[in-house]
């Protein structure tokens, strides 16, 4: 049997924790930031962790299942 490839855009997009966790990006911080408050976009460019009923699909698509 061959071996699984990387998803690409998976790859880009997710990083695992040491504990194995997904962590990602926000969304809505690349442009039309005039509306938003500092707040909101301050908080935006923290990464956060993946939700656990995406965690299977995500290591699957980083070939880790």
């Amino acid at each position: 049997m061959p071996k699984m490839k990387t998803k690409s855009a998976a790859k880009k997009r997710f990083t695992l924790t040491g504990t194995g966790k997904v962590k990602r990006h926000h969304a809505y911080h690349s442009h039309i930031l005039t509306k938003k408050s500092t707040k909101r976009k301050r908080n935006l460019t923290y990464s956060a962790i993946a939700d656990k009923t995406m965690e299977s699909t995500i290591k699957r698509m980083l070939g880790l299942c």
